[in-house]
């Protein structure tokens, strides 16, 4: 039986308190007045006042205010001019000011979303790797499968504080939830989204959510069940492992469907103008190549304290060979997603490129280097695959570019322009981070780490590729 260390345990508990006070930090810091934000506003635009004032008369120019004719000049015309653009401008300075406001109170909660979507899917997608290896009956992985049942144990608290936070955050994550946006004649009503709210309401959302959570956690619940059970079944009983498989199988019909479902209602919906029918697929890839990625990590650290002997070389080079491939299927969905919209070039798909080409050029570019090009120089050579800190270290790319990717999908539609990777994105990742190690060796204790009456278990540990 594994034993939670103290040193990790004190880790995980020190990464959580850390994590509380940088998402405490981020929340105080937030809350700034609209007068405030002026003052922010006209610090930052101080430095470009040349500029600023050249766009100015550009634009007055463009829109025929400055007239050398002769009536232009009259007095009483160039006097009631100036007064309307006055107001109009002060008007403007007011709104940009308020919708400033709005992204910078929005900032702690999305880097708190964020952070907790992020490794709530990476125990999500291990629940789909686990699934495929029952369904297939696969015989090499059945040595790691108590590591898989570990890192599953974090979907129903990761599920469920996902959603608390999408409950507590409402409108500064999810627009449509904004007061009056689906009442007609509202000053916040929007003919798109309210064609849309049968669908995005927040009761159903919730319900949906819980369904989908349910589903998957009642898989995870009995498979595991099962898999134990078979350990202490008589030698030529599978009854048990027979369970696992037709149970697995329909799983994975469950989860095609309700990870699809998710990825709209809890990544695509925070912009409802915008859709994508490649959507799933894509937070599919990006899941299942984190929860691959932490499997082979926490395995790797549980061979360097002298757990799961049977684990060898060949284990390791078979999960760097899916981290690997998955990198290049992730690669695919993102080039196939980006190629259609951007070819095709219709307004309200193309803005969501448009957006993060200039708003968010370096993380956007920067996460497809290291989803693409470090797993493919980093893993191609097969050699390479069986060297466990080579695997680490480009397990610590994957998992850093796939956290990225989601910050990519939540920050623009959330705070626009007023991102950076400070206290509060930091905060929430070491939060969760220790969250997540608690949780998943506190499951490891709870049944030896070798499924040994697995009908594949011998085939599994004289695995050689």
């Amino acid at each position: 039986m594994y034993t939670f260390s103290s040193k990790l345990k004190i880790f995980s508990i020190v990464l959580i308190v850390l994590g509380i006070l940088g998402v405490a930090y981020g929340f105080m810091t937030s809350q700034k007045s609209l007068d405030e934000v002026k003052e922010m506003i006209a610090h930052e635009e101080a430095g470009h006042h040349g500029a600023s004032h050249d766009a100015e008369t550009k634009a007055h120019v463009v829109a025929g205010v400055e007239d050398h004719s002769d009536n232009a000049h009259k007095a009483n015309a160039h006097d009631a001019l100036a007064d309307t653009d006055h107001h109009a401008e002060a008007h403007h300075d007011d709104e940009h000011a308020e919708h400033v406001m709005h992204q910078i109170h929005n900032r702690p909660y999305a880097a708190l979303y964020v952070a907790a979507f992020f490794f709530f899917m990476i125990a999500l997608g291990a629940l789909a790797f686990y699934g495929i290896q029952w369904a297939a009956q696969a015989g090499w992985s059945p040595v790691l499968f108590r590591v898989m049942e570990g890192i599953t144990a974090y979907v129903l608290p990761g599920g469920l504080i996902v959603l608390a936070i999408a409950f507590v955050a409402d409108s500064h994550l999810f627009v449509w939830l904004k007061e009056g946006i689906t009442t007609e004649g509202h000053e916040n009503y929007d003919a798109l989204v309210a064609g849309k709210s049968d669908w995005l309401n927040k009761p159903w959302f919730f319900i949906r959510g819980l369904i989908f959570l349910g589903g998957w956690v009642l898989y995870r619940q009995f498979s595991r069940k099962f898999s134990i059970a078979q350990d202490n079944a008589d030698i030529n009983d599978n009854r048990n492992f027979k369970k696992t498989f037709r149970i697995s199988a329909a799983f994975l019909v469950f989860y095609i469907y309700t990870e699809s479902m998710m990825s709209w209602d809890w990544i695509m919906s925070v912009d409802p103008h915008w859709f994508s029918t490649l959507f799933g697929w894509y937070v599919f890839a990006s899941m299942f190549v984190s929860g691959i990625t932490v499997i082979a990590m926490i395995t790797m650290y549980l061979k360097s304290k002298g757990h799961l002997p049977f684990v060898n070389d060949s284990h390791l080079h078979d999960l760097a060979k899916f981290m690997f491939a998955i990198s290049i299927f992730w690669t695919y969905l993102w080039f196939s997603q980006f190629m259609l919209i951007w070819y095709s070039n219709i307004p309200e798909e193309v803005t969501y490129f448009v957006t993060r080409f200039q708003d968010y050029q370096l993380p956007f570019l920067g996460m497809v280097a290291m989803n693409f090009v470090f797993p493919l120089l980093l893993l191609m050579n097969s050699d390479y695959k069986r060297i466990p800190w080579f695997v680490v270290m480009a397990g610590i790319v994957i998992l850093c570019g796939h956290y990225i990717d989601v910050f990519n999908m939540i920050m623009p539609a959330t705070v626009g322009d007023r991102w950076y990777i400070g206290i509060p994105e930091i905060g929430s990742v070491m939060l969760f981070a220790g969250i997540f190690i608690f949780v998943v060796f506190t499951a490891l204790t709870k049944a030896p780490l070798l499924a040994k009456g697995n009908p594949f278990i011998k085939e599994s540990e004289h695995f050689h590729y």
